[in-house]
């Protein structure tokens, strides 16, 4: 193992046990183009993570060519007018460093971590990716193949992997989360080169992103890196296209059944919640905390241990930009019918709705947000990361240092209050997720 790994590991632990302990002192800045700027300074360890948050994801697509946001995290590593095809891991792996970038329904994130006197590599790099990068028919074609061999390891062949896509169809009809991030495999076949060049030009310009740095870094010295290679990429010409869709009320409750090539049964409920960051929101977090997280979870205490209803269960409310919806669920035990895993699941909800939380359950609860909180900024890849969500979602980067008191601010009537109003059955989807018949 190489010295810059082992100082990674061994400064970890005390890492996590700073965290929040002190306020995360950030510099904000913003370019000419548009370009929001933030670095964090920590020289704890000789390491910086570099990354770029661009404000796209899945929501941003033509209904016609699904998938481009999820299929551009991959092809814009092929390289660019400067780097090689399959270059840039390799710069990155010289580097002692590591790479890389995920998608959601609402943004796309690539990241790198590197020795920190390796700085300017990593702002060159995402440099050439915003300005240079190569979209041309042999990298599409390549990736075409790497996103479909994904979606047969993530969904169409792992059990259980399509109940988020059938959910969210059922979940919404209007708006654009409706469609999975991954997208379809049609509409990718069917884009020609000047599909995939008109979405680089319309998303990937400077006055659609954020630049985020947290580590080791000199903050002035930083700011000069960050001007030189980003600061003569030109604006887009014209508005960054943001989907104006409102969906409308569910109108009541949504059944359906759905077949899959599974084993055990389950059900699947998904609930309208309202969007990250608003009042209600938080209190609807807790609540999926209380409901899955741990092995003392209600769920998990209720249906797996007591009544032996379910070999999983959970529920998890999607943080989303736009309202979104929480997603409550049973995995069930040989023999269990699904409507009985439902109503058990139901019970469990209902009685948050009537009952008060004990002190304890609730003290407990508090523990928990707050150890999630501090967890997901113990590092300065998350602090990075934290940082570019809060500016870009809700225009705030300060939340990393006040958002958890929003948390702690819920009270036990607002988890009841938010139970009776979200999580009732006409604003709900149940979905019975069944093994498909087996033909003689």
């Amino acid at each position: 193992m190489n010295k810059f790994l082992c100082t990674i590991i061994l400064s970890s632990a005390c890492m996590l046990s700073q965290a929040q302990l002190n306020k995360i002192d950030f510099q904000e800045f913003k370019l000419e183009n548009g370009l929001q700027v933030i670095l964090h300074q920590d020289k704890s360890t000789p390491i910086v993570a570099v990354s770029v948050m661009y404000h796209v994801g899945s929501k941003n697509e033509n209904p016609d060519r699904t998938g481009f946001a999820h299929f551009f995290e991959h092809l814009l590593f092929e390289g660019s007018e400067n780097i090689g095809r399959g270059e840039y891991d390799k710069y990155i792996e010289k580097a002692g460093g590591t790479l890389n970038a995920n998608t959601s329904m609402d943004r796309t994130y690539y990241f790198e971590i590197l020795p920190s006197n390796q700085l300017e590599l990593g702002l060159w790099l995402e440099s050439e990716r915003m300005l240079h990068a190569k979209v041309e028919t042999v990298g599409i074609e390549t990736q075409r193949q790497v996103v479909k061999e994904e979606r047969r390891q993530r969904i169409d062949n792992q059990p259980y992997g399509s109940f988020l896509e059938q959910i969210m169809q059922r979940a919404y009809k209007v708006h654009p989360y409706k469609w999975p991030v991954i997208g379809s495999m049609a509409h990718l076949d069917a884009a020609v080169e000047a599909d995939y060049k008109n979405f680089y030009k319309d998303f990937y310009v400077p006055n659609n992103a954020i630049v985020s740095i947290a580590g080791d870094i000199d903050y002035e010295n930083a700011k000069v890196l960050v001007t030189k290679y980003f600061g003569s990429i030109p604006k887009s010409a014209k508005p960054v296209y943001r989907p104006s869709a409102i969906e409308p009320a569910l109108g009541g409750e949504v059944r359906d059944t759905f077949y899959d090539n599974i084993q055990l049964p389950g059900v699947i409920m998904a609930y309208r919640i309202p969007a990250a960051g608003t009042p209600d929101y938080y209190a609807v977090s807790m609540l999926g905390t209380l409901l899955s997280q741990g092995e003392s979870s209600r769920l998990q205490k209720a249906l797996v241990d007591e009544q032996q209803k379910a070999v999983a269960v959970g529920n998890f409310p999607l943080d989303l930009e736009n309202p979104g919806v929480s997603i409550a669920y049973g995995i069930c035990s040989m023999g269990t019918d699904p409507l009985a895993a439902e109503m058990a699941i139901s019970n469990e909800i209902d009685k948050i709705k009537t009952e008060t939380i004990s002190d304890d359950e609730f003290q407990k609860l508090k523990n928990q947000v707050e150890n999630d909180f501090v967890t997901s900024n113990s590092r300065v890849a998350g602090i990075a990361e934290s940082l570019a969500n809060y500016k870009m979602y809700y225009g705030d980067a300060n939340l990393i240092n006040t958002e958890l008191q929003r948390f702690l601010s819920v009270t036990k009537d607002d988890i009841k209050r938010v139970a009776n109003k979200y999580y009732n059955k006409n604003n709900r989807v149940v979905m019975h997720y069944l093994p498909k018949p087996v033909n003689p």
